[in-house]
C-alpha cells in the first residue's frame, strides 16, 4: 500500500475541538491503522468538510496536517493547502496526482449559505491559474491524475457539474489527463466519452445513504451502481489499473488504461 486517497467529505456533523477533537483518533487513526497503511493518506476537501459546525472544518483539517502528529506518534493524514501536487510511490513514481478542491461559489454568486461555505472567487481564480501551470509542467511519470470531491461529469443526481465542465474540462482535454477521480455521489462509477483523454472514476459509497441513478449505465457508463464499496488503484510503468469492490472485497468492475490512453475492462 503505497497511499490512501481521500476524496472529500470526510467529516459528517460537528468536528468539535478542532484538530483535538476526539474523532480524529477513532474515525481516522484507528479506523485506518498505521501496521495495515502504513503511507500518507492524502486529503482534499467536500462540501461537509467546508462546514462551521462549530468552526471551520476545513480549516481544523489544514491545521492537523500542518501539526503532523497525535497523541499516539505522528500522523498520515496529508493536506498541505486547499489545492496541490504529490506522486507516489515516493521511490520511482510512477503516477502525478493534484489534489483541487471543488466547492465552487453557489450559482446565486455568494461563498456561504447557513453554516456551510465555499471557496472565493478569488480562490477559483487561483486555483484554476495554478491547475493549468501544474498541467503544463514536464513530469516524469507516465500518468496524470487529477483528485476533486465533485465529479465532472456523474450519473447520479447531482449530475454533470456545468462549473467544471466549463474551467477544468477543457484542460483536462488539452492536456490529456488519464484520470479524473471523485466521491460525493453516494455510489461507484466508472464514465468514458468518446475522443476524451480522460477516465472519470467516482468512488462515493463509503457509507453514507446511497442514491438512486439518474442515468442507467446502458445510456452512460460502462459502469454506474448504487452500491456500496470501495475503490483501488494500481499502476506500473505500463498501465493503471482501477477497480470497484463491493463491501466485502468482491470486484464489481475494473478497467485497465495505458499511457497513451487506451482502456480495456477487465469485467
Amino acid at each position: 500500500m503505497q497511499a490512501l486517497l481521500l476524496l472529500g467529505d470526510s467529516w459528517y456533523g460537528a468536528l468539535d475541538g478542532g484538530i483535538s477533537s476526539a474523532r480524529w483518533q477513532s474515525q481516522f487513526e484507528e479506523m485506518y491503522p498505521a501496521d495495515v497503511f502504513a503511507c500518507p493518506a492524502y486529503s482534499i476537501p467536500g462540501n461537509h468538510d467546508y462546514q462551521r459546525w462549530p468552526d471551520s472544518k476545513v480549516v481544523a483539517e489544514l491545521e492537523y496536517a500542518r501539526v503532523g502528529k497525535t497523541s499516539a506518534g505522528p500522523t498520515r493524514w496529508t493536506m498541505p493547502s486547499l489545492w496541490y501536487r504529490f506522486e507516489f510511490p515516493a521511490k520511482l513514481p510512477l503516477i502525478t496526482c493534484l489534489a483541487l478542491d471543488s466547492n465552487m461559489p453557489y450559482a446565486d454568486g455568494t461563498t456561504s449559505h447557513g453554516r456551510d461555505f465555499t471557496l472565493t472567487p478569488q480562490q477559483q481564480t487561483e486555483q484554476l491559474a495554478w491547475l493549468e501551470a501544474e498541467l503544463q509542467r514536464q513530469r516524469t511519470t507516465p500518468f496524470l491524475a487529477v483528485m476533486g470531491h465533485h465529479p465532472i461529469y456523474s450519473d447520479g443526481p447531482h449530475g454533470d457539474h456545468h462549473v467544471l465542465i466549463r474551467d477544468w474540462d477543457p484542460l483536462f482535454r488539452k492536456y490529456n489527463v488519464h484520470l479524473y477521480l471523485a466521491g460525493h455521489d453516494h455510489d461507484l462509477q466508472h464514465l468514458e466519452f468518446e475522443n476524451h483523454p480522460t477516465s472519470f472514476f467516482l468512488s462515493g459509497g463509503g457509507g453514507a445513504d446511497l442514491y438512486n441513478l439518474k442515468v442507467d449505465q446502458s445510456q452512460r457508463g460502462p459502469y454506474a451502481q448504487k452500491v456500496y464499496g470501495f475503490s483501488h488503484l494500481s499502476v506500473t510503468e505500463r498501465q493503471i489499473a482501477l477497480r470497484h469492490l463491493d463491501s466485502n472485497g468482491r470486484i464489481l468492475h475494473g478497467f485497465t488504461k495505458t499511457p497513451d490512453g487506451k482502456v480495456k475492462l477487465l469485467n
